[in-house]
């Protein structure tokens, strides 16, 4: 499984940077029918999404990402709300690996 992440050109360069492979430059334009092909994508298993570019989705694409398991969606930065990691694997893996 692989990571992939989506955003502006400057949130996925640092990733691309870290050696990160699937990364994909995405305007708001664009971005919700990128996301609908990474989800087709049978090889990420983590999406990262900066936050900001979350509430722009519209609210369907936001409900299919929230309840979404492989891939597993992680936002990150911003000011808005944090996604809750530990809620996230806990979801993915079925148990709450902290305990």
């Amino acid at each position: 499984m692989e990571i992939a992440v989506i955003g502006n050109s400057d949130f996925v360069l640092g990733f691309r940077l870290a050696g990160i492979r699937k990364t994909y430059d995405a305007t708001p334009d664009n971005i919700e029918s990128r996301i609908q092909g990474i989800l087709n994508d049978r090889t990420v298993g983590i999406l990262v999404i900066h936050n900001n570019d979350m509430g722009k989705l519209s609210p369907q694409m936001q409900k299919i990402l929230d309840d979404s398991v492989e891939p597993t969606v992680i936002t990150i930065g911003g000011k808005g709300e944090s996604t809750n990691l530990r809620e996230k694997i806990k979801q993915a893996v079925g148990v709450d690996l902290w305990k």
